[in-house]
Order: structure tokens, then C-alpha cells, then sequence
């Protein structure tokens, strides 16, 4: 028996070597899970899938494991996908900030330019008027001169009036007052483009459509407000008055139509309270601009003609002094170099041209607003909407009201149209 034991321990421990050279590496393990006769609850303990795959036989190994790896690299790129939609793109960011540096600089040479027009506005008032006053002043006393004396003075009167004359052509054509306005708004407004750029940094959630837009609104300010004066620069005196625009149109997009729904902070009653204001801000606030506008443009016309036209007169009355007219020539040199001076600092010592583009601006402030929240309303989906209540905080703050005072203009707007027939007779806004 004991030789009949080591015998067969012996032939299975040489099948068992035998079975190992043949294999290679191939390596069997069992593992009998321990029950606990306590409870109920069955643990099993954490194994490796792939080696307990790789010894169920070569067929069965290759098209499992190959599924386990399927799933583990779907995982994977899902995990990655998630993180990457979480971080922006280096050559995003990159391009945001040379688009904000390019902003810094124009902020800078709308700056240096407005305080350059500002001294020619001040200097040419000053020399222009300077000359008349001078021109006037000779021609009284040429009118009691004779002889030698009086041509002099003549001839030097006629020729600084005429001088005037030129340089009150070519400033009325210009309009430094308006060039300056012109100036200061393209700086505020590219300094409100930096500063929505940093916004839009800091967030960390950059995408290629922020670069695009942000090109699109430097663009449009640059047509806006250009900086040469020779082939590119704003009529000073248009046929129509125009809202000044400066930012880029806003795109129509061809929705499906879908049954709207409340979310994202916007309601029935808001929507409805949006609806007012842009129809107030419409009939009140940028008809009346425009309205100002056109008269202060017709203002300036009429300031921008009799300036050049004086000047010219008395030019003329100096000529002919001397003769046998030489009375009525001196007092016509003389009193219409008075009233041009005096037109002349109506003109741009009161600064029409830039109050026609403060009104025109304004305009252009009132008729943003409207676009924006239309854009707004015609969105169908209101998930992609600016949220409701921060965009009606906005609102209230463009327009220097509260909140309450925001829905109380809707309210009696509501109420006029509906009740009355009419419009009311307050302005949206309250700034200006």
C-alpha cells in the first residue's frame, strides 16, 4: 500500500510537470470564497478579470479581453471628452488676449486723437476769432484814414477777412467739436470691450464663437468711429439723422418651432414686461433723441453757413471802402466782422456739432437696447436666452431704475395702450 501511495504521488506530481513544460507559463488558481454562517451577505473578493479571462482557454480569452479593452478605452475617452469641454483651448486664450491687447491700444489712440481735436477745436475758435475782431478793428479805422493809411488798412482787413473765411470753410466742414465726442465714445466703448474680454477670460469657459464675436464687435467700432478724416470720416451733415450704430447685426436664426416653456429665469409676465419697455423705449426715448438730434443738426447747419457767409460780406465791404460808397462799406466790414465772430462762437464755442452726436449716440444707446432684448424674446428656446433675471437687472440698470420701478413702467404702459388707447408720456430711461 505505502508503495502503491508513493507511486501515484510520484506519476502526479511528473503529469503535473509535464503539464507545466507543455504550458510555459500558464498558471491555474482556485480560490474557494469563505462563507459566513452568521449572515446572509456574500462577499466576493476583488480579482484582476483579465488573468482569470486568459486562462479560460485561448478562444474565449481573445474576444473577451478584446471587449474589456473596448470598454475600458469608451471610458476613457468619455473621461477625457468631459475633462477637455471643462478646459479651454491655449490657442483660444491666446488669441483673446492679443485681441485685448489690439483693444488697449485703440482705447490709447482714441484717447491721444479726442485730446488732439480738443486743441483744434480751442485753437482754430481762438485764431479765427482773433482775426476777425483784428479785421473789424482795421476797417474802423481805415474809415477815418485817407490816403496812404487807408489803403493799407484796407487791403490788410480784406485779406484777414478772407483768410477767415477759409479757415471757417474748412472747420465747419469738420466739426472738431463733433470729432472730439466722436472720440471720447469710440474710447468708453472699447474700454467696455476690454473689460468683457477679461470677463470672458477669467471665466475659464472660453470657445472659438468668443473670438469670433469679439472680432466682430472691434470691427464694427472701427467703422463706427474711424480715426482718419479724409475718405472715411462720419458725415457732419447728413440727410437723415441716424442712430449711431456700433456694434455687429444681430444674426436671425431659423428656429423649429416648439412649444415655449418657462426656465431659465424667464416667465410669461417678463416676457410681457420686456415687451413694454422696448415699446416705450422705441416711442419716448429714441424718437425724442432723434427728434433733438434733427434740430440740433438744422442748428448747426444754419451756424455752419452764416459763419463763412459774414466773413465774406464784410470782405467785400473793406474792398469797396474808399469809394463813393466808402460810408456804407466800413459799416457793413465792420458789423458783419462782429456777427461772424459772434456766429462763430455760437457755433463752436457752444459746441453744436458734438450735442448733435451726444443725441445721436444716445440714440444709438436706446436702439442697442431694443435689438437686444428683442433678440432675446424671438429666441424660442429659452435655455439658450441670457438668463431672465440678470438680463432684467441689466435692463434696470441701463435704464437708472429699480427693479419695482422697471415693472411699474411696464404696468402702466400695459395699462395706457390697453385701457386708454395711447402712449404714456414717461421715458424708459432715467439717465438721460
Amino acid at each position: 500500500m505505502a508503495s502503491l501511495r508513493s507511486s501515484s504521488v510520484i506519476g502526479s506530481v511528473a503529469y503535473s510537470s509535464s503539464c507545466c513544460s507543455r504550458r510555459g507559463t500558464t498558471r491555474a488558481t482556485i480560490n474557494m470564497p469563505k462563507l459566513r454562517t452568521g449572515g446572509l451577505s456574500l462577499r466576493l473578493p476583488a480579482r484582476d478579470l483579465v488573468p482569470e479571462v486568459l486562462d479560460m482557454g485561448p478562444g474565449l480569452s481573445a474576444a473577451t479581453t478584446s471587449h474589456v479593452e473596448k470598454k475600458y478605452e469608451s471610458s476613457t475617452n468619455r473621461n477625457s471628452h468631459s475633462l477637455g469641454s471643462n478646459v479651454s483651448d491655449p490657442m483660444v486664450i491666446a488669441k483673446l488676449h492679443a485681441i485685448m491687447e489690439a483693444v488697449a491700444d485703440r482705447v490709447e489712440m482714441h484717447q491721444n486723437i479726442g485730446e488732439q481735436r480738443d486743441n483744434w477745436n480751442s485753437l482754430l475758435l481762438t485764431s479765427i476769432n482773433a482775426i476777425t475782431l483784428t479785421a473789424a478793428t482795421m476797417a474802423g479805422i481805415a474809415a477815418t484814414s485817407v490816403g496812404g493809411p487807408l489803403l493799407a488798412l484796407k487791403t490788410s482787413s480784406t485779406l484777414m477777412y478772407l483768410a477767415a473765411t477759409g479757415m471757417l470753410v474748412v472747420m465747419n466742414q469738420i466739426q472738431p467739436s463733433q470729432l472730439v465726442e466722436e472720440q471720447r465714445n469710440a474710447a468708453r466703448l472699447f474700454k467696455q470691450l476690454h473689460g468683457r474680454i477679461q470677463t470672458t477670460l477669467s471665466s475659464g469657459n472660453t470657445t472659438s464663437s468668443d473670438v469670433e464675436d469679439a472680432m466682430k464687435k472691434v470691427l464694427a467700432l472701427d467703422k463706427a468711429y474711424p480715426l482718419p478724416l479724409i475718405g472715411v470720416m462720419l458725415e457732419k451733415f447728413p440727410e437723415t439723422v441716424e442712430p449711431a450704430v456700433w456694434w455687429p447685426q444681430h444674426r436671425q436664426r431659423q428656429e423649429k418651432p416648439m412649444k415655449r416653456r418657462d426656465g431659465n429665469g424667464w416667465s410669461v409676465e417678463l416676457e410681457e414686461e420686456m415687451r413694454e419697455v422696448v415699446g416705450v423705449l422705441k416711442r419716448k426715448d429714441t424718437e425724442d433723441y432723434l427728434r433733438l438730434g434733427k434740430i440740433a443738426l438744422n442748428v448747426n447747419k444754419i451756424l455752419s453757413i452764416s459763419g463763412p457767409l459774414l466773413t465774406g460780406i464784410a470782405a467785400c465791404g473793406t474792398a469797396f471802402m474808399g469809394s463813393s460808397h466808402g460810408s456804407w462799406a466800413a459799416m457793413v466790414g465792420v458789423v458783419a466782422g462782429a456777427m461772424a465772430s459772434v456766429v462763430n462762437t455760437m457755433e463752436h464755442g457752444g459746441q453744436v456739432g458734438m450735442v448733435f452726436e451726444m443725441y445721436r449716440s444716445n440714440a444709438g444707446f436706446f436702439r442697442l437696447m431694443e435689438e437686444t432684448i428683442e433678440s432675446n424674446l424671438n429666441e424660442i428656446d429659452v435655455e439658450r436666452r441670457e438668463n431672465g433675471e440678470l438680463f432684467e437687472m441689466k435692463v434696470a440698470l441701463h435704464l437708472g431704475r429699480s427693479l419695482s420701478g422697471l415693472k411699474n413702467l411696464a404696468a402702466a404702459s400695459s395699462y395706457a395702450s390697453s385701457e386708454k388707447g395711447e402712449a404714456i408720456e414717461e421715458f424708459a430711461s432715467k439717465l438721460f
